[in-house]
């Protein structure tokens, strides 16, 4: 059965539309606490985030009216990165931990991330009786006058979150020497970010640290890399990193202005990992990770497995085939031996960590050839269009001329109305004839 409300990555959608406003909001709220309260028939404990979004400041309220509502005591930490959500969840003790974000989608848009008290996001199956329970009478959840929950807010979450991280790696780590730009994407990470390197003794040039509400992601951040190549080219940095809207993913610039994505830190951090022998069970990636990754793991004898596109199913392969490493090519990165989802800014730290002997980052993020590689999106009314005939029909052409010669994979997206189209060869004219012919299908 599919879900009605949650998507790959939880709740996301226009704001004041359909299901992203105060209304459904107080909904979700009511639902999720109920749910968690009748697991154990007392008082649970909620805990949420939020990312700059000028919508965040309508749908918080409401989300916690009604939480509240079904009894559930609720910790309100403002904005922070996503991650510091999850492990803030997890050392508070807490039964659910919400964030509310739209990650790198515009400011229009906004949703929610649910965690559980182990900071993992929670499955499908959760999802589902949560669903249930928003499409029932609202008046049979709503606790007594009594036993309402109680609200509030931590003004340290930030710092918090912040010794969390430092305290995975070495009381001497130093980024003493190293100059780094960074764009926080107006984002949740626009404190956290600049601080916990500044901490580290890193000269730190910013950009992206002045949200507005309406400003997250907007021609910044992971989603436009080239803004931290200008940057970072600018001020002439050893490093330029780049985070989007909810700081759960990270694309870096080389001091040589080179964009470096997911793939090629993961490659990094693997074949790192290995040597200290910290690896284990190979590397998880996604149906979208580059064909040379999967090449160069093959000959380094690390196995490489591919999950649907989502960090959560990535972390769901990590969890079946005992993996502590895994991540997307978008910059979603998963340190299992730290973190229980993405997390760009702890995933900065152990790129910086490799950095601190003197090596450049042109040397570390550079570990294989890429096989060139396209994406399109297609803004759509229906995404089931890609169940139609003539769809189907031109795929499997498509397929069939690249066979021996590439990589075809198209989509729907599971967080925006779009169909996606990616085509891996090393010819580039029939990469472009196979995409155009699906596109055909589509338009």
């Amino acid at each position: 059965m599919s879900k009605r409300y949650f998507g790959t990555d939880g709740i996301r959608g226009t704001v004041n539309q359909n299901k992203i406003n105060g209304d459904m909001f107080f909904k979700f709220g009511l639902a999720a606490g109920t749910y968690f309260i009748n697991l154990k028939k007392k008082k649970q404990t909620a805990v949420i985030a939020k990312d700059t979004r000028l919508s965040g400041y309508t749908l918080e309220p409401a989300l916690v009216s009604g939480l509240v509502s079904a009894g559930m005591h609720v910790y309100t930490l403002g904005p922070l990165p996503t991650n510091g959500l999850a492990m803030l969840t997890k050392k508070m003790g807490a039964n659910l931990g919400i964030m509310i974000t739209a990650s790198h989608n515009p400011y229009q848009d906004n949703g929610l991330k649910l965690f559980g008290p182990d900071g993992l996001k929670l499955s499908d199956k959760i999802e589902k009786r949560i669903e249930k329970l928003i499409d029932t009478k609202i008046s049979k959840h709503l606790t007594l006058p009594g036993s309402l929950g109680r609200v509030k807010r931590l003004e340290d979450a930030n710092d918090k979150y912040i010794n969390i991280l430092k305290s995975n790696f070495p009381k001497k780590f130093s980024l003493k020497g190293l100059k780094i730009a960074i764009d926080c994407a107006n984002g949740a990470g626009y404190k956290a970010g600049p601080k916990i390197f500044e901490s580290l003794g890193a000269k730190v040039f910013k950009i992206g640290t002045s949200p507005n509400g309406l400003n997250i992601n907007s021609n910044c951040g992971s989603t436009f890399p080239s803004k931290i190549r200008s940057f970072s080219n600018k001020k002439k940095v050893n490093i330029g990193i780049s985070l989007d809207g909810d700081a759960d993913r990270i694309i870096i610039c080389d001091e040589n202005g080179k964009i470096i994505d997911g793939d090629q830190i993961i490659a990094m951090i693997a074949l790192r990992w290995k040597k200290k022998k910290m690896l284990k069970g190979g590397v998880v990636g996604t149906l979208m990770s580059n064909y040379g990754l999967e090449k160069l793991f093959r000959e380094k004898k690390i196995k490489f497995i591919r999950a649907n596109v989502g960090d959560r199913y990535v972390k769901e392969s990590m969890k079946k085939n005992k993996c502590n490493l895994g991540g997307e090519q978008s910059g979603h990165i998963i340190l299992g031996n730290f973190a229980t989802t993405g997390d760009g800014i702890l995933v900065a730290l152990e790129v910086l960590y490799s950095m601190r002997k003197g090596k450049k980052a042109s040397e570390l993020l550079n570990n294989f050839n890429q096989i060139p590689q396209k994406l399109v999106n297609i803004n759509v009314k229906d995404k089931l269009i890609i169940n139609s005939k003539s769809c189907k029909k031109s795929i499997k052409h498509a397929k069939k001329i690249l066979k021996n010669r590439g990589r075809i994979l198209v989509r729907p997206s599971g967080t925006e109305p779009k169909i996606r189209i990616m085509c891996e060869t090393n010819d580039k004219k029939l990469m472009t004839k196979c995409i155009n012919l699906i596109k055909q299908s589509i338009n």
